[in-house]
């Protein structure tokens, strides 16, 4: 990874992610708190108002860096730009309208087309992940309750691997059949690439529906963390790419990386599209 981002602009950039994320979680948790509204409704207007107030921080503290983010139109400029924060306001709408805890913020910041640091902000659950990817300047940690898991910890007789808990596909059982694993459904992208680093899931594999906001804040993070991170072939992501689908995502321990893409080819994910 060669970035071009100096110590100064890294302690400057990460503490904004952390604060950013941190701020548009607690807005989400006064919104909910409301009681205000409910359903498809609640989660509309906390996506909007996130969407809202992360565009104003980002555009207002850094106006020539490109940004790219669910809930507003895509445009062209972000390609020019070898900067480009990438955003999910409210990863896990579902959950945050049934009022669940197993929601995120994302706030991520690419260097040329890569992961350079990144925050995960679970606001019902108190606490915000954070990591720097860029060589040389590595570093992780976490704001609020709770310790961290790392991708050179022990893998277990028995994984668990995190699953969605709406739609998850037939080759799923499959997978997690042959790897001797027993699944442990939760919602959010970022929740659940958490759950790894948090010591209550040891494997996420997740294919279709995925774009780059669900997957690079929690993609920088479980790097930093020494956990590996690619797709169901094994290739690794970019970023800031005209077309935003990021559908596959692997994280798991390093040394158990060769068995799940082993496995991964032949439990039917690779062909299954649905």
């Amino acid at each position: 990874m060669s970035q071009a981002i100096s110590p100064e602009e890294i302690e400057r950039d990460l503490t904004f992610a952390c604060a950013a994320a941190a701020a548009a979680g607690e807005r989400a948790m006064s919104l909910r708190a409301m009681e205000r509204w409910e359903g498809k409704t609640l989660a509309d207007v906390g996506d909007q108002a996130c969407d809202g107030y992360l565009q104003g921080l980002i555009l207002g503290r850094y106006p020539e860096d490109g940004i790219l983010s669910e809930e507003t139109a895509d445009s062209p400029e972000r390609l020019g730009k070898d900067r480009a924060w990438i955003v999910d306001p409210l990863d896990g709408t579902r959950e945050y309208s049934q009022l669940r805890p197993d929601w995120a913020v994302h706030v991520a910041l690419t260097v040329g087309g890569e992961c350079a640091l990144a925050a995960v902000a679970l606001p019902a659950q108190g606490k915000v992940l954070w990591g720097v990817t860029v060589a040389g300047q590595e570093r992780h940690g976490v704001d609020g309750e709770g310790k961290l898991s790392y991708g050179n910890s022990a893998q277990p007789d028995k994984p668990r691997v995190a699953v969605s808990r709406s739609h998850t596909p037939p080759w799923m059982d499959a997978f997690i059949d042959t790897i001797g694993g027993e699944a442990a459904p939760a919602g959010s992208v970022g929740n659940k690439v958490c759950m790894l680093l948090s010591e209550e899931a040891d494997v996420y594999v997740h294919k279709i529906g995925l774009k780059e906001w669900d997957t690079c804040a929690p993609e920088t993070v479980a790097r930093a963390l020494g956990w590996h991170v690619c797709k169901l072939r094994g290739d690794e992501h970019r970023y800031n790419l005209k077309d935003p689908h990021n559908h596959e995502l692997v994280v798991c321990r390093p040394a158990f990386k060769d068995r799940v893409i082993e496995v991964l080819a032949t439990c039917g994910a690779l062909e299954d599209e649905r």
